[in-house]
């Protein structure tokens, strides 16, 4: 990998924050939601940070899966999707982006079944929630990642 790739890397990330606001409003979400798809974003790193590490690509499998449930479960496949895509959006990495849309379809796929179940929780409570499942979603081979 190149400096112009490690730079590209580094100022799509660096980007992450202001693009799910504008994909959040852009999707007809209101200033507090738009908030709260920053809070569940921030959550659902939190937890697969905290539970994913030690299995090369866990962490980035679980992340998106539980990301994209809780968006699902709270505001609709529709605007999930559509904040999803403005995340990948730009990404250096294609191999990777396909990894992740494989694995947040799996997330709105689990956050319409459960929306009952999580659409009221708190971040927090709804990644401890999704935590289990992620884990059991990974180790069937249901989350995938990309080998480097």
């Amino acid at each position: 990998m190149g400096f112009g790739d490690v730079l590209q890397q580094a100022i799509h990330a660096g980007t992450g924050v202001p693009r799910l606001w504008v994909a959040a409003t852009r999707a007809g979400l209101g200033p507090s939601a738009a908030a709260e798809v920053l809070r569940l974003s921030q959550a659902a790193l939190q937890a697969a940070a905290a539970h994913g590490r030690g299995v090369p690509g866990r962490t980035n499998a679980m992340r998106h899966f539980m990301w994209q449930a809780a968006l699902t479960a709270r505001f609709g496949a529709d605007v999930a999707g559509s904040i999803a895509a403005a995340q990948e959006a730009g990404t250096p990495n294609r191999r990777d982006s396909r990894v992740d849309e494989h694995n947040n379809a799996a997330g709105r796929a689990h956050g319409a079944a459960h929306a009952a179940d999580l659409a009221d929780l708190s971040p927090r409570a709804a990644m401890a929630s999704l935590v289990p499942v992620a884990l059991a979603k990974w180790e069937s081979g249901e989350l995938v990642w990309v080998r480097r």
